[in-house]
């Protein structure tokens, strides 16, 4: 069944009987209820007109929500994907410390090595030059000990072996010259070479 409107209504007519209904009445009736749908017509269109616009600002806010969580989990992503490039770095930068500080614990390691080397080249070069000045003073200890005792010293330790008066140090010493004659007496100096010393 079609639905009436408010032109089916305001042209609609009605028979003439003889007992029918009052014209002007039935008319006025119409007239209300044509306005009355008008009424509801233009509230229905005006109530369309918000559910349209409702259902546009609902698409909106569906769009803006899709895009917040597209950025959420871009941002999330993103955020991510920053910590675990901190998380690299801070793992290369503890590495490469840790590097750094090996690095210098073995470098420090042969400077130490290097001058324990050297103290202990130092050591045996002291050792050396104490042995050698050692062997050096024995060897001057035993020449002065080989070393006989002076004319005048012996003169004077031992007078039994003075040579009589008028007797040459050459004469005793069993050589040929003359009472002149110059004697010559062996005497050590500090390297143990001979020297002589001219007596009268």
């Amino acid at each position: 069944m079609a639905k009436i409107t408010i032109i089916d209504i305001q042209h609609k007519e009605f028979k003439k009987s003889l007992q029918g209904y009052d014209r002007n009445e039935v008319n006025e009736f119409l007239d209300e209820i044509i306005e009355t749908l008008e009424d509801e017509a233009q509230a229905r269109a005006a109530l369309q007109g918000e559910i349209a616009d409702l259902r546009e600002r609902l698409s909106h806010f569906k769009a803006m929500e899709e895009s917040l969580q597209s950025t959420l989990l871009l941002a999330q992503r993103t955020a991510d994907e920053v910590k675990a490039a901190a998380h690299k770095e801070a793992d290369l930068i503890k590495q490469e410390a840790r590097l750094e500080a090996q690095r210098e614990i073995a470098s420090l390691a042969d400077q130490i090595y290097e001058s324990q080397r050297e103290a202990q080249r130092h050591q045996d070069t002291a050792e050396k030059a104490k042995s050698e000045l050692r062997s050096l003073l024995m060897s001057h200890l035993a020449l002065i000990e080989r070393t006989p005792l002076a004319p005048a010293v012996a003169s004077q330790t031992l007078p039994a072996e003075q040579p009589p008066p008028g007797t040459t140090v050459g004469a005793q010493a069993g050589g040929t010259g003359d009472g002149e004659t110059d004697a010559l007496e062996q005497l050590p100096l500090n390297n143990g070479t001979p020297t002589h010393k001219i007596v009268e």
